[in-house]
């Protein structure tokens, strides 16, 4: 019989404030933390979240805490969900790092690329004194919007979301824990494949950079990813592809393509990634970004795009297309995506071999 778990969500963001309340009205205990506490003053007063989730679970999902005390999160909870852009993983680490408990489970929603490595090595050069479980989504379940002070909707719950912890031996403890709420979570394998398949390193960055003008010249009044690829950008997005596909080959890993995954999500196809994306009909109707100030950029860039070409230079993978758009991110944002970003020198496994690399995120263990 599966255990009840008390749920803490660390983010009172788009993603956090859905994700407390839809677990609250599931019926189970939920703290929130958000490290201003002004942003979650609202929340603490009703006590809750409302919830719009037109043809789903909706309603007032009432807290048992909100905090911007870390330590008080996680006095509670065992089951932490880390609903904050990757690039605050590193910081929610350290903070966490005094308090963790060997109880503890961490979800990352979702990792991006390497979440999980960068987490846990963060854990270890604070000293952590105790082994919780770190895992990582492979994307983040909902399509969700914060409406308010404490008000969030839910457009859409994805039907299949792989998940996998380091080390990929404890998935299933992963899985066991939060199954009760989400049965939508499969096993994903282990975090090199979690975040080797990260899609949004394809078709967010490049395709935000390459109609750079556009977007500027409209604030984002055009439909992204049907007026945003044209022909000429969706080669440029193949390439990046089939980049990111061979890193991870390289690396004993067979990773998803973008046209497969277009197929298994939306089941839209072609005769290549123009045709299929234009096949998307979800696609239709979405803006693209009001600004180039977005996290397609400023997060993706270090978060993604950074580690997967890290990744393909320490394993002998020509990643020339994925370097040129990281310089375009730099340069666009008069900033060093490379020093921000994770390489495999902040993840920590520089000196690995491929094997190596591969023992580590199985069992956990250092050769």
């Amino acid at each position: 019989m599966s255990k009840e778990y008390t749920f803490g969500v660390i983010g009172a963001g788009n993603g956090g404030k859905a994700m407390a309340a839809y677990l609250a009205l599931l019926g189970m205990k939920v703290a929130l933390y958000n490290r201003t506490y002004a942003h979650i003053e609202v929340i603490a007063e009703r006590q809750g979240i409302d919830l719009l989730n037109p043809g789903g679970l909706a309603g007032f999902g009432k807290l048992e805490k909100v905090t911007d005390k870390i330590d008080e999160l996680l006095a509670d909870a065992q089951v932490i969900m880390v609903v904050v852009p990757s690039t605050a993983h590193r910081d929610i680490a350290q903070a966490a790092t005094p308090y963790l408990r060997n109880d503890h489970i961490i979800v990352l929603h979702p990792g991006r690329t390497g979440g999980a490595l960068e987490f846990a090595e963060t854990l270890r050069q604070n000293g952590c004194q105790t082994n919780p479980i770190v895992a990582e989504a492979e994307t983040f379940i909902f399509a969700s919007r914060s409406e308010g002070p404490s008000h969030a909707r839910i457009f859409r719950i994805k039907e299949s979301v792989p998940v996998a912890a380091l080390p990929a031996t404890r998935t299933p403890e992963v899985l066991e824990a939060i199954h009760t709420a989400f049965p939508q979570y499969i096993n994903g394998g282990n975090v090199l494949m979690t975040g080797l398949n990260n899609m949004g390193a394809v078709f967010h960055p490049a395709l935000a950079m390459l109609n750079a003008g556009w977007i500027e010249a409209t604030h984002g009044d055009f439909e992204f990813y049907v007026d945003g690829v044209t022909p000429s950008v969706a080669r440029v997005l193949e390439v990046i592809d089939r980049e990111r596909v061979t890193v991870a080959s390289a690396m004993g890993l067979r990773a998803r393509t973008g046209m497969e995954w277009l197929e298994l999500a939306y089941n839209a196809r072609g005769e290549n990634l123009y045709e299929a994306m234009h096949n998307q009909t979800g696609y239709y109707g979405i803006k693209a970004p009001a600004t180039l100030n977005h996290r397609y950029i400023f997060e993706e860039v270090p978060m993604s795009l950074v580690p997967i070409a890290s990744f393909g230079e320490r394993y002998g993978v020509s990643v020339n297309c994925i370097r040129s758009i990281i310089s375009m991110g730099c340069y666009l944002h008069n900033t060093d995506y490379w020093r921000k970003g994770r390489t495999v020198e902040k993840l920590g496994v520089k000196e690995l071999s491929i094997g190596e690399l591969t023992h580590y995120v199985e069992t956990g263990e250092r050769d």
